[in-house]
């Protein structure tokens, strides 16, 4: 993604080199993505006028192969007296009868709430038509109070769609809906709460935001980020997946019924994935937020890293999320790799261990040394590192990603303590 730094930009050491994102502006969670016509398209909440979260439209970005990437024209955009005149926020792609449709979160004024609404693109997703198009308003129960981030899916032929919400009473929600017409959604209740068992051993939230439902391995996978209130605020506190098996209900509707429940990412940078179907595949990009002041954002005018596509299976009943496999062909130079490898800003390094072994990344300079991620394991460890954002794939867990910025005089450190074969690689475009 040279073709996408500018000067403001290149000389900000935390800017990613790999990693997809527009020259400058805000970015959060992904959306709309799709595979059309042979090139990836992935779709984002986006300000391209400040690092700030503010005036949310839709930017994208398209790929042939997942790893050259392209800036798009930004595809959707706040709509004077819209149902979206306060933001165009989560959602996905849908075809409508051959026409590429985004469906998404419309906010309208400061009450914040959300109203599913339509906008029709173009074939080649670079033109769009927003007609204040509404599919699902507010639900009339008055136990909803929250509701947000519509996601489709398909069951016996029919067209689905969930949304988030929150509860009267505290508790996170999905809300089902027949989107049989995408024009006109039939509210058919809720369908799923945090007061499920397997929910309550690890998705504990407030609001469940950006569902994701999708077959993987013969299994149901759930994807919920967890927006939780505290100490009278709001917090984004991670991202978990339950599970289960889908049947019907006495009308012939779906049933999810969670299992097991686990984190889908263990960092501490890592919220709204999306998951969608590529294939033989399932893929799931996430977004990565800034960790640093928001005066230092501001400075360089830019906020917010889409991750690297993931691939997820489910292998002897656990969700198993690895890099997708294109990501070899960043690889150029091979480093000396060893107990002690020193790596540079943009790189890979993989360690297979022949027992039990520490690894560690530092950033190291002449004055010291800083630790940013350690952990202890007898299994192998994929770590893949552009500037400021961090992911370890770790084999038999959960992925690791955060964000870490190297002053100018540091440079980043591998350490592999106990026995071990150790590769690394510096990275770039083919």
């Amino acid at each position: 993604m040279n073709s996408l730094v500018t000067p403001a930009v290149a000389v900000d050491r935390a800017f990613p080199t790999l990693h997809p994102r527009p020259r400058q502006g805000w970015l959060n969670d992904p959306n709309g993505i799709c595979y059309r016509d042979g090139r990836w398209h992935v779709f984002f909440q986006h300000n391209p006028d400040s690092a700030r979260h503010a005036a949310i439209a839709w930017g994208h970005v398209s790929s042939p192969d997942l790893l050259r990437w392209e800036e798009e024209p930004v595809a959707l955009r706040p709509q004077s007296g819209g149902p979206d005149a306060l933001g165009c926020w989560s959602g996905v792609m849908a075809d409508d009868d051959g026409i590429p449709t985004a469906v998404y979160s419309g906010v309208q004024d400061a009450s914040g709430h959300a109203q599913v609404t339509l906008a029709r693109g173009s074939a080649d997703l670079r033109s769009w038509r927003q007609d204040g198009e509404v599919a699902a308003g507010i639900p009339g129960d008055p136990s909803v109070t929250d509701v947000r981030d519509p996601f489709l899916f398909t069951w016996h032929g029919t067209r689905y769609a969930i949304q988030g919400a929150g509860l009267e009473d505290g508790r996170g929600a999905l809300l089902l809906y027949d989107a049989t017409d995408l024009s006109a959604w039939t509210y058919l209740g809720i369908w799923l709460t945090t007061e499920h068992p397997a929910a309550a051993s690890g998705a504990q939230a407030n609001i469940w935001e950006c569902p994701q439902l999708v077959e993987v391995d013969g299994r149901w996978i759930l994807i919920v980020s967890l927006w939780k209130r505290r100490d009278g605020a709001h917090h984004l506190s991670g991202v978990a997946h339950l599970i289960g098996s889908m049947h019907d209900d006495d009308g012939g509707r779906p049933v999810f019924e969670p299992e097991t429940c686990a984190a889908t990412d263990g960092g501490p940078d890592f919220y709204a994935p999306q998951a969608v179907q590529g294939g033989d595949r399932v893929m799931l990009w996430g977004w990565s937020w800034e960790s640093r002041a928001e005066e230092e954002a501001d400075a360089v005018g830019w906020a917010g890293v889409l991750t690297f596509p993931r691939e997820l299976r489910v292998i002897d009943g656990e969700l198993v999320v690895k890099p997708a496999r294109e990501l070899v062909g960043y690889r150029r130079r091979a480093r000396v790799a060893g107990a002690v490898t020193e790596l540079p800003a943009v790189a890979e390094a993989v360690v297979s261990p022949r027992g039990g072994v520490r690894v560690s990344l530092t950033l190291v300079s002449p004055s010291g040394s800083r630790e940013v991620y350690s952990a202890e394991t007898e299994h192998g460890v994929r770590v893949l590192l552009d500037a400021s954002i961090v992911e370890v794939y770790r084999e038999g867990s959960t992925p690791v990603t955060f964000r870490a910025y190297p002053s100018r005089d540091e440079k980043w450190e591998l350490t592999v303590t106990g026995n071990a074969v150790v590769e690394a690689w510096e990275l770039g475009l083919p």
